[in-house]
């Protein structure tokens, strides 16, 4: 076997290998983007309920969040105050949210489903009033989407929900 053989084999067998480390990188690269998106899903269901779990846990919080949602004149100044703190961590979780289905993180299905949610809580009208309030602390990207968003036909929250149910 002469050296320009023993070149010619080298070569191939190199440009096999870079081929297979290409397919392999492409493989993990893939896999890395599959446990990215699953992460960032996870982490926006964390982030809304991290902002609703003190409803569900302190009656009193829960009460001025349903109440202010459909008649913040009902609540006192310091009730009001509380409120517009919880609507701007709900907001804020759900900017999070858009931003990730924006980027690509974000299954559509599943932005399907919060986009439906929060089309509902900001057609509220104490989610409205403060959005109109306070738009400038989010996103101009946000605050377009917000913006866009047409209102549902019938606006559900749980500040309406209840007496909706249906009778068993």
């Amino acid at each position: 076997m002469n050296w320009d053989a023993i070149s010619a084999i080298s070569q191939l067998v190199g440009s096999i290998a870079v081929v297979l480390s290409v397919l392999y990188l492409g493989v993990q690269v893939h896999r890395s983007t599959r446990v990215a998106r699953l992460a960032t899903q996870d982490a926006a269901a964390t982030a809304l309920r991290d902002v609703t779990k003190p409803l569900m846990e302190n009656a009193e919080l829960e009460r001025i969040w349903r109440v202010g949602l459909e008649d913040l004149s009902a609540l006192s100044v310091e009730d009001r105050a509380r409120f517009f703190h919880a609507a701007y961590q709900f907001l804020k979780a759900f900017e999070t949210i858009h931003f990730h289905y924006v980027y690509g993180l974000m299954d559509r299905q599943l932005w399907d489903g919060w986009r439906g949610l929060l089309n509902h809580y900001v057609a509220a009208p104490g989610m409205a009033h403060y959005w109109k309030l306070r738009p400038e602390v989010f996103s101009e990207r946000f605050r377009k989407f917000v913006n866009a968003l047409e209102p549902p036909a019938e606006q559900r929250t749980v500040g309406d929900l209840f007496g909706r149910e249906p009778k068993s």
